[in-house]
């Protein structure tokens, strides 16, 4: 016969046992990536390369640069990936790719563009998670109209977020966000200072939709500089390291707390005719 105190032993055990079997059955491992592959069609096998090799669970890709018709959706399938995808000729286009269901897809470009406009934003939720993924317009010089438009779709972008997505939900904001946030994200600082890409109106501009309430997830687990993935194709720039952090993948505060690792893959960049960028890439429990 058992006494009252290892009937309580006993249920405690089988009570905890139960907490960490149903938290074992709830989370799952889900790795997330970005990348600006500068054409997908010039930069296919690199990128089903790097695909069979990481296995990402979902890459969301900038660049594409091809229209959705041209979009070489059979080689991803192949590899076990279904792909969404908003391109365009020639320029910009975005598109994901995901071995996981697709809950479904949201937006195509922001509410506020209109038709026609510059093909720059795909939205989509997968595994409960709203993965809003952006090619922010580069904006060629300081004080350009390209400069003053890629001002502007920054802060459309924060409306975006404040009329459209739940702060208290799984939300990545991720992609080529054509902005250095710090010096820190910068080779040589003082060289780039005031210069497209670092200049402080899109500092501001792109803190702004971070204050949304997202985080920076690279940042939670790599505190130091010298880490980049973006570099010209001119002067050695990847060989010397002389780059710029502009593509990021940040996170709300629930996904920020279940972020197990954070990086950037280098790799592709040292490869035959590569992209000027290389993955990010995060690993989450959900």
């Amino acid at each position: 016969m058992f006494g009252v105190e290892e009937l309580n032993d006993c249920f405690g055990s089988a009570n905890r046992s139960t907490k960490l079997f149903e938290k074992s059955i709830r989370l799952r491992e889900v790795k997330l990536a970005t990348w600006n592959v500068n054409s997908v069609i010039a930069r296919l096998p690199l990128v089903l390369q790097w695909l069979a090799a990481a296995r990402p669970d979902v890459l969301c890709l900038q660049e594409t640069k091809c229209i959705d018709e041209r979009f070489p959706k059979d080689a991803f399938a192949e590899l076990g990936y279904t792909a969404e995808t908003f391109g365009q000729p020639t320029y910009n286009g975005v598109a994901i790719l995901s071995s996981l269901p697709f809950t479904n897809v949201q937006f195509k470009n922001l509410p506020d563009d209109e038709a026609g406009a510059q093909r720059r934003l795909l939205a989509a939720t997968i595994e409960g998670c709203t993965i809003v993924n952006v090619y922010v317009p580069n904006g060629q010089s300081v004080g350009t109209d390209k400069y003053r438009f890629k001002l502007e779709w920054l802060k459309l972008l924060r409306r975006f977020f404040d009329e459209h997505l739940e702060r208290d939900a799984h939300v990545v904001l991720c992609g080529d966000f054509n902005v250095a946030p710090e010096d820190a994200d910068v080779h040589d600082p003082e060289l780039w200072r005031g210069r497209i890409l670092c200049s402080q109106p899109e500092r501001r501009a792109l803190a702004e939709v971070k204050a949304w309430g997202l985080t920076d997830a690279f940042r939670l687990h790599n505190k130091g500089d010298e880490q980049f993935s973006w570099w010209d194709y001119r002067a050695g720039s990847f060989r010397r390291n002389a780059g710029l952090r502009i593509d990021h993948l940040w996170v709300s505060e629930s996904l920020a707390e279940s972020c197990r690792a954070a990086w950037i893959d280098c790799a592709p960049r040292a490869w035959e005719r590569p992209s000027d960028h290389t993955p990010v890439v995060g690993e989450f429990d959900l």
